[in-house]
C-alpha cells in the first residue's frame, strides 16, 4: 500500500544524505517529512491563494464550489496514487464530518463567516471548510506514520479520550456557559506532562515533549489561517479585511489538537503498534 510513498520518501532521504553533513541532512530531512506530511493541507492553502488571485465573479462556477471540487479531486488522487492510505482517509472523512458540524454551530452563532456564494453550501457553510478540518487529521496521521512516532509514557487512554470530549464540548458550551478553556489548558498539561514524542527522522530517534509540539504545532496552524482569512475566504465576527487574527485563536488550536490527536487513534486503532514492533530490532532511544 506504501510503495508509492516509500519510494519517494527513500528517493528525498538518498538525495539528503549524499549531498550534506549529517547533522545538516537531519534538519533538511526533518523539515521534507514535515512538508509531505501536510501535502494535503498545503495544497489546500495554495488553491486558497491562487482562487483568491484569479477568480473572477462572472465565471460559471462559484470559488467556493471550485475549492471543494479541487478538495475532493485531490483525496481521490491521493487514494488512487497511494499517497495515503484508506485508513488515513477514514480519518480524513471523521475530521471533515466533526468539522463540519461545528461549522454550522459557529457560523450560525455568527462566530465567523463566508461571505461568498456557492452552490455546495449548507447552513450558510461551503462544504470545502470541512476539508481544512481534515487536512489537520491528515498530517496528524501521516507525519506518525512518516517519522515512525511513538509516545512515551501514554497517559490511560479513556482519559485521553474524556479530555477531547471535554475539548470539543467546551467549543459548543461556552456560547452559554462560562468558558472552562484555562482548565482545559492545565489538564492537558497534567495529562501529558511526561509523556514524550519519540521520533526518527533517519538513523536516530528524537524526542520532544507533547505539549511542546502541540504548542508549536498550533502556531503553525494560526499563521495558515491568517493566510485563509487574508484572502477573505472567511472572517471574523468583528474582523475586518487585513486584520490578524487574534492570538486567541492560537490557543484554540492547540486544544483542538488534542481532540485531533485523539481522533486519529480512535480511526486507526492503535497506529502505534506497528510503530513499536519496527522499533524491536532497534536499540532503545536514549535521553
Amino acid at each position: 500500500m506504501h510503495r508509492t510513498t516509500d519510494r519517494i520518501e527513500r528517493a528525498l532521504g538518498d538525495w539528503a544524505r549524499a549531498r550534506l553533513p549529517f547533522a545538516l541532512a537531519e534538519f533538511v530531512m526533518f523539515g521534507l517529512k514535515q512538508a509531505w506530511a501536510c501535502l494535503f493541507g498545503g495544497l489546500l492553502l495554495a488553491a486558497l491563494l491562487i482562487t483568491r488571485a484569479m477568480w473572477q465573479a462572472d465565471w460559471p462556477i462559484a470559488r467556493y464550489d471550485a475549492l471543494f471540487l479541487f478538495a475532493v479531486a485531490v483525496q481521490a488522487l491521493f487514494l488512487w496514487a497511494r499517497l495515503e492510505t484508506w485508513a488515513e482517509a477514514r480519518v480524513i472523512l471523521l475530521f471533515h464530518l466533526t468539522g463540519t458540524v461545528m461549522e454550522w454551530f459557529k457560523v450560525g452563532a455568527g462566530s465567523w463567516a463566508y461571505p461568498e456564494p456557492g452552490l455546495f453550501k449548507i447552513l450558510d457553510v461551503p462544504l470545502f471548510s470541512g476539508f481544512m478540518y481534515a487536512s489537520v487529521g491528515s498530517y496528524m496521521a501521516r507525519v506518525i506514520r512518516l517519522f515512525d512516532m511513538r509516545f512515551a509514557p501514554y497517559p490511560p487512554f479513556w482519559t485521553t479520550v474524556v479530555l477531547a470530549l471535554a475539548i470539543y464540548a467546551n467549543f459548543f458550551a461556552h456560547h452559554f456557559l462560562p468558558d472552562m478553556r484555562l482548565g482545559l489548558f492545565a489538564a492537558t498539561i497534567l495529562l501529558y506532562a511526561r509523556t514524550r514524542i519519540w521520533f526518527r527522522i533517519a538513523r536516530h530517534d528524537y524526542w520532544m515533549p507533547l505539549p511542546l509540539a502541540a504548542f508549536l504545532t498550533s502556531g503553525f496552524l494560526w499563521l495558515a489561517e491568517n493566510i485563509g482569512t487574508q484572502t477573505g475566504t472567511w472572517l471574523y465576527g468583528g474582523q475586518h479585511a487585513g486584520q490578524m487574527v487574534s492570538l486567541a485563536k492560537m490557543g484554540s488550536w492547540y486544544l483542538l489538537l488534542y481532540v485531533s490527536f485523539v481522533t486519529v487513534t480512535l480511526v486507526v486503532r492503535d497506529p502505534l503498534k506497528e510503530s513499536r514492533a519496527r522499533r524491536e530490532s532497534r536499540p532503545a532511544p536514549q535521553a
